[in-house]
């Protein structure tokens, strides 16, 4: 591990630390109109609490996380891109563990090896009534993933350079739940990310820290 990526490390952590950009960073990358109310939008009361897993490592000479595209199933993200991750287990004893232990049993994550930074803001998922908090972590070194073919169709590592990358964002226009919608996305390594992903991705961006990646992270 190098100076530039832990400087980027300590900027992440001081960043989680402030008041987060929230919901309007998060609409930011929201299609719309959406089928609910916008910025004031509530979570479900019976909601089911949901974690994912945002985890930097260093790689190729710059700051890299995983995603995973889901493999096809009857459920309403199917074949979507996503970060690690899933819903609330009373053995959990909390989120942050729940964010661990779905890494773990999708990618292959040992737990041991992340360090906790903190967390963006929750995200109510309509469409699968989900709470979801994204929680950011960090290794020292690239994880050896084991993805489990029964939840993971393919390992995306990506590099926060590529969502950085004006020309890997744009919108278009789609057929959503009956509706005509602006869909913002981002288009990296011939995969959609949209939907919720690019919602927490869109808060992600908007921190300060991340115009410290702008080039190899090399001490």
């Amino acid at each position: 591990m190098n100076n530039t990526f832990q400087n980027f490390i300590a900027a992440l952590q001081h960043d989680l630390q402030q008041p987060l950009p929230g919901r309007a960073a998060q609409y930011h990358m929201a299609p719309q109109p959406r089928p609910g109310a916008e910025l004031d939008e509530m979570p479900n009361p019976n909601a089911r609490q949901s974690s994912v897993l945002l985890l930097f490592y260093p790689y190729e000479e710059t700051v890299y996380f995983p995603l995973i595209l889901r493999p096809t199933y009857p459920g309403v993200h199917s074949g979507q891109v996503a970060l690690p991750g899933g819903g609330f287990e009373p053995g959990d004893g909390d989120l942050l563990h729940t964010a661990l232990r779905e890494a773990h049993e999708e990618v292959g994550v040992d737990p041991a090896q992340v360090s906790i930074l903190g967390q963006l803001s929750t995200l109510y998922i309509r469409p699968s009534n989900n709470l979801v908090l994204p929680v950011v972590g960090w290794s020292a070194q690239r994880p050896t993933f084991l993805p489990d073919p029964r939840e993971v169709a393919l390992l995306i590592e990506a590099s926060l350079l590529e969502f950085l990358d004006p020309a890997n964002q744009r919108t278009e226009v789609w057929e959503l739940q009956n509706r005509t919608a602006n869909v913002p996305l981002f288009g990296v390594q011939n995969q959609v990310i949209w939907g919720a992903t690019a919602m927490i991705l869109g808060e992600l961006l908007a921190l300060p820290a991340m115009h410290q990646v702008s080039g190899p992270v090399q001490a």
